[in-house]
């Protein structure tokens, strides 16, 4: 295979596939970024099989070894912000500026858990029998299978690659197969640093055959993935039969509700930043905007007045406010989804529109809807489009109910002045997140993040409550 083929590190060693797909640009189609290396089955296994070595030696790694290995890798990546920013806008279709911005924010993880390395205390008890004493601690889970999206190509990798590695554990990376640029660049930041062979393998290949074997095997102690709620449940299935520890980000369907009351240009800016940000592909992305009856009209004029001023186009193009969608496939979906929600009863009062840049690339114009209820389809399937329907409702309750009613559960916004509602909005949204005077898109790194129903599934990721997945408690007995 030719040099030019960025390959798979499996066992610490760039490793060739049995074949190499091409990384086109949904940008611009004529724009090639590379042809990336395809793993078979067998591959998959080998990288297993080189994890489970690895991890038995970085187990025992100082804690300083490890502090070192992770602040390195955060440092470089926001040292290369701007430069990798622009290859991940380059194949994901994002803005540059929110490609940097993700890049920055995945060396934040590593710096966040690079200092959890140093925060991992123990815990001691008395017996309840004399002369005994008790002390728990955690140690790593094993070898961490980790699967993860398109979406954030890097950000989602790090926020699972960093805690895993930081608590002991070894990793067998499966990115998704639209975006392997980002993964691995990520991958060779890694591989030049303090770590076993072994500890750190990349996979690039389809889920199909990769995720497959990943999914299935005994010798994976745990398996995080983040992805759509279909595959999710084949992850849950898989993982269930060998006993192996699953932990699942999946759909959405978040909501923004807007009161009476709210402060209009913040619930404006909300809901635009929170529906069409990097395209309305977010799990957190705001897609329904329930609104009471006496400030309806004058949000959605609000609204499409500031979805005018929205400049969509190339992603490294300056001024861009929304880049490209992700790929034909996701466009196709898009215009089938909008199609529908009109042909339930929806009115398209805003875009929709498929927009023909100078060269050629996927670019859709926002949408908006109102007219739409809750249980039409555009309102109870996540699309991951820049497609965003308005509700409307009579009052606060009637916007909770509605709110709630839906099989998901990962973020829910309000926008109110109102102290009373927003209180009893924090306690009863049944969301993971919560978000008052708030985009539902933004979260925090060093914060616990997940959702409810069909959402999530397993112990919740980032900040300190990581632990629970990427670690085992012992519990320890010692008479004098």
């Amino acid at each position: 295979m030719s040099d030019s083929v960025f390959r798979n590190y499996i066992a610490g060693e760039w490793v060739e596939g049995p074949n190499a797909i091409a990384n086109i640009s949904p940008a611009d189609l004529s724009d090639v970024i590379g042809h990336y290396a395809q793993a078979d089955a067998a591959q998959t296994q080998a990288a297993i099989s080189a994890a489970v070595q690895g991890q038995q030696e970085w187990a025992k790694s100082g804690l300083e070894q490890r502090y070192g290995v992770l602040m390195a890798i955060g440092d470089e990546l926001i040292a290369r912000k701007d430069e990798l920013g622009r290859l991940l806008a380059r194949e994901e279709g994002k803005t540059l500026a929110e490609g940097a911005g993700e890049v920055y924010r995945s060396g934040q993880f590593f710096h966040y858990y690079a200092a959890e390395v140093l925060r991992q205390m123990g815990e001691t008890a008395d017996s309840v029998r004399p002369g005994i004493e008790i002390e728990t601690r955690r140690e790593p889970v094993g070898v961490v299978g980790i699967i993860t999206p398109w979406n954030f190509p890097t950000a989602t990798g790090a926020w699972k690659i960093a805690p895993a590695l930081a608590f002991g554990n070894a990793v067998v990376w499966k990115p998704a197969n639209q975006v392997p640029a980002s993964a691995w660049a990520l991958t060779e930041i890694i591989s030049r640093q303090n770590l076993p062979a072994g500890t750190f393998n990349l996979v690039m290949g389809p889920g199909a055959e990769v995720g497959d074997v990943l999914i299935n095997s005994r010798q994976v102690n745990a398996l995080t993935f983040t992805g759509s709620l279909e595959t999710g449940r084949k992850v849950a299935a898989a993982t269930a039969g060998n006993l192996v520890k699953c932990q699942l980000e999946m759909g959405s369907k978040n909501a923004l509700i807007v009161l009476d009351d709210a402060d209009l240009d913040n619930a404006v800016e909300c809901a635009v930043n929170g529906a069409f940000g990097g395209t309305g592909q977010k799990c957190t992305a705001s897609s329904r905007l329930i609104v009471t009856e006496g400030i309806h009209d004058r949000f959605v004029e609000a609204v499409i007045e500031r979805m005018k001023k929205l400049v969509i186009g190339h992603p490294l193009k300056e001024g861009v406010h929304i880049g490209a969608v992700a790929d034909g496939r996701q466009m196709e979906s898009n215009l089938k989804y909008l199609e529908l929600a009109k042909s339930e009863g929806g009115k398209l009062v805003y875009g929709g529109e498929v927009i023909n840049e100078e060269i050629e690339g996927y670019y859709m114009q926002p949408a908006l809807l109102v007219d739409t209820t809750n249980d039409m389809t555009i309102n109870r399937e996540e699309a991951f489009a820049p497609i965003a329907c308005v509700i409307k409702v009579k009052d606060y309750a009637e916007a909770l109910a509605t709110l709630n009613d839906t099989n998901f559960g990962l973020t829910g916004g309000i926008c109110t002045q109102s102290l009373k509602y927003a209180t009893d909005f924090k306690r009863n949204a049944k969301t993971g997140c919560v978000m008052v005077n708030l985009p539902t898109a933004g979260t925090d790194y060093h914060v616990p993040f997940g959702g409810r129903k069909d959402s999530s599934f397993g112990p919740r990721e980032q900040g300190a409550y990581a632990k629970e997945f990427y670690t085992v408690v012992k519990t320890t007995y010692i008479r004098a």
